[in-house]
């Protein structure tokens, strides 16, 4: 499967990439909005566990957040994480947002206590800390190792505190499997170099 973004300049790449974060993030505050304007009807697609009519908000509930404070935690760990992700091709990226928003969700109403409403943008952005932190190594690119190492250093306090199964009101579990469905998805959707007629290129896996 050839990457979309083959033929296109890094600043082609960082502009698309930029544009989908920022519409995202509109995105997810239009429908913040939305849902206090309706005196929070949307904090309904967050996923109750074990219930099976909840399987349906598995996805929605990664758009959903309970209040403006919630959504902007989560605003600019998205907008930088997902950038970085979405620098490598935006189609890699969707597949990858894709694996961790549904193994993070179908894992939360499974394992996550009895009569909680999880939502939010978090466990999307603990799944792709893990996927920026381990993609270099899986595919040994220097600049990819150099860029995890990075993340690590900055967000790496933050994410061990968002694992801590001590916190109230803080879904541990969503957190611990966002993550885990990251680092998944480096392996899942790593590129390899194949050599051609007009050098490398890179393709997915």
């Amino acid at each position: 499967m050839s990457n979309t973004g083959a033929g296109w300049s890094r600043g082609d790449r960082a502009l698309a990439a930029g544009k989908l974060m920022l519409a995202w993030v509109a995105l997810l505050w239009l429908l913040e909005v939305v849902d206090v304007a309706t005196g929070h009807a949307l904090d309904g697609f967050g996923v109750t566990p074990r219930d099976p009519s909840e399987l349906v908000d598995v996805v929605p509930s990664a758009f959903i957040h309970f209040g403006f404070a919630h959504l902007a935690a989560n605003t600019l760990p998205l907008l930088v994480l997902g950038f970085l992700a979405a620098l490598a091709g935006l189609r890699r990226f969707l597949l990858v947002c894709a694996l961790i928003v549904l193994v993070d969700g179908l894992g939360v109403w499974l394992i996550s206590p009895a009569h909680t409403n999880t939502a939010g943008a978090s466990g999307l952005i603990f799944g792709l800390f893990g996927f920026l932190l381990v993609t270099g190594f899986v595919e040994r690119r220097p600049l990819g190792i150099l860029a995890g190492v990075l993340i690590a250093a900055i967000w790496g306090g933050s994410i061990l505190t968002g694992l801590a199964p001590t916190q109230t009101g803080v879904s541990w579990q969503g957190h611990l499997l966002g993550l885990l469905a990251g680092v998944a998805a480096a392996f899942a959707f790593r590129r390899r170099a194949t050599q051609g007629s007009a050098g490398a290129d890179w393709s997915l896996r």
